[in-house]
């Protein structure tokens, strides 16, 4: 009989022994990612927002950076940080948001067809104007992002456009002083092109780092910041790994992206921010350094980027 795949949340790790931040969750997108019922019909409690921050503190992940990456989820975004003190912002149009800001619903190497919302009926330029306003009117928003370009998802149209909704989100940061969190798929060499033509912001963080050691060095070299999530875990991301070892530890940082890229062993199954702890051990055994020390490095590289909670 084939065994039974688990869904549920994972158990929660060991506690690490001082105090991290994630540097990139989703938690207004947790809440559905499992059914609501059982297999049998019963309900099923989904832990609400603040359940998710009391999880993550009892195993030393006391600290995030919620991201808002369309017009709703930076909406929300604005109004969970200010409720919540563990809870910094970061909002942007995500590129392939853009696109469909913009009407283009090209079909991507993913084969897949965008399927415009009701808040795609708002114009590109629109819709990053209010993204300025809320940064603007909240200075617990602390970042710009995710931005950047996302490839697989469209084609050289939409790619136009995620460039043109990159450059304004990098200018938006620059005005405004803020960190960039960048979204780089299949994008690596575009991502940086705009990057050292435009001029990075002072601060500007790589989110889920995908590349190699070679471009780990370049980004690093530009005073970069590279932030590393669950797939650094998996067994045959061995390129990821050395590209972590090509960092100082003083440029990594570390996030779940919850509710997606849950760390190995529990790959498959729903993420957040209280399983961090599997990915800043992997980040400690790659660099060959104390749990002790990666955690306060961490801590500090975060307030460093972010400033205080």
């Amino acid at each position: 009989m084939a065994r039974k795949r688990e869904r549920g949340w994972p158990p929660a790790p060991e506690a690490l022994p001082l105090p991290v931040v994630d540097d990139h969750t989703h938690l207004e997108s947790i809440a559905g990612v499992l059914p609501d019922v059982d297999e049998e019909g019963h309900p099923v409690p989904v832990p609400t927002v603040a359940q998710h921050v009391e999880d993550a503190a009892r195993v030393g992940v006391d600290r995030m950076v919620q991201v808002g990456c369309d017009l709703p989820s930076a909406r929300l975004t604005d109004a969970l940080v200010r409720e919540h003190r563990a809870l910094v912002g970061a909002i942007a149009i995500h590129p392939n948001e853009a696109t469909l800001h913009a009407g283009v619903t090209e079909v991507g190497p993913d084969g897949l067809t965008p399927t415009p919302e009701p808040r795609h009926a708002v114009g590109l330029d629109d819709a990053i104007a209010e993204i300025a306003a809320i940064a603007r009117g909240n200075d617990r928003i602390r970042a710009i992002g995710e931005t950047g370009m996302d490839l697989f998802r469209t084609g050289p149209q939409g790619a136009a456009v995620q460039r043109e909704s990159f450059r304004a989100h990098v200018a938006l940061a620059k005005e405004l002083g803020l960190p960039l969190q960048i979204h780089d798929r299949d994008a690596h060499a575009e991502v940086i092109e705009v990057l050292l033509a435009d001029g990075a912001p002072e601060r500007t963080v790589f989110h889920c780092f995908s590349g190699d050691a070679e471009m780990a060095r370049l980004c690093a070299a530009q005073g970069w910041y590279l932030s590393f999530a669950g797939p650094v875990t998996f067994g045959a991301n061995d390129e990821l790994r050395a590209a972590l070892a090509a960092v100082p530890l003083g440029q990594v940082l570390v996030e779940t992206d919850a509710p997606y890229l849950t760390p190995h062993p529990y790959r498959g199954r729903p993420n957040a921010p209280y399983l961090l702890p599997h990915t800043v051990r992997k980040v400690a055994e790659v660099t060959g350094t104390s749990l002790e020390e990666v955690c306060a490095r961490l801590s500090g590289t975060a307030e460093q980027v972010y400033g205080p909670w």
